[in-house]
């Protein structure tokens, strides 16, 4: 696949604060009992909340929290796995206590959950296209394309922003299960473009059995 720069740069940032988890009552807190933080994770974003091939949960968004565990011990952090989509419903209905998966700070968001307010990754999303495809070269030219994302991502939230200030000229599909769906739809023409990380695209020209 291939990749349009400089589209678009967003801070990513957890789901819920953890800045009432400082380490400064430390001694304190070591005469308490430890409390448990259930994270709410994926296992299907390359580099950052991935199964490397011993089946091990890892990735950017993973380590973090693994070192904030090591940092904070009056607190106990337990990774729980699901589909993207089902992590703000989860974290809404309190089946986990934060969510570790690049979630975007909105406006919509921000009325439900508590955000950082410190960034802690930044990087930016792509219009991303097969080789062959010469027809796209800025978000201007998706006019009558069919453009696939992930249903509640950042790609989502950002095509549906460009989609508006263009008069909603082009059709916003969502890619359905396994982390090569997008790359099939764009193969098999089922979809014109997605929006994606410089990471990930990497990932699936190394991986995917999808060729260009």
């Amino acid at each position: 696949m291939k990749k349009k720069y400089g589209v678009l740069a967003l801070a990513l940032v957890a789901a819920l604060t953890l800045s009432a988890c400082g380490a400064k009552d430390e001694p304190e807190a070591a005469n308490k009992k430890v409390q448990t933080i259930t994270v709410g994770t994926g296992t299907q974003f390359p580099n950052v909340c991935f199964l490397d091939e011993n089946g091990k949960l890892t990735g950017y968004d993973v380590e973090l929290v693994k070192e904030i565990d090591k940092r904070l011990p009056g607190y106990k952090f337990k990774f729980k796995t699901m589909d993207f989509s089902n992590l703000l419903v989860s974290l809404g209905a309190g089946k986990v206590d934060i969510v570790a998966h690049q979630m975007e700070k909105s406006k919509e968001r921000e009325k439900k959950f508590l955000f950082n307010d410190v960034a802690y990754n930044n990087f930016p999303l792509q219009l991303t296209v097969l080789d062959s495809n010469n027809s796209i070269n800025d978000t201007k030219d998706l006019a009558g394309k069919r453009v696939i994302t992930s249903a509640t991502s950042n790609g989502a939230l950002v095509l549906k922003k460009i989609n508006e200030e263009q008069g909603n000229n082009f059709e916003i599909a969502y890619e359905g299960q396994g982390s090569n769906d997008a790359a099939n739809q764009l193969k098999t023409g089922r979809a014109d473009a997605t929006i994606s990380t410089p990471f990930a695209v990497d990932f699936q020209n190394k991986t995917s059995a999808i060729k260009e």
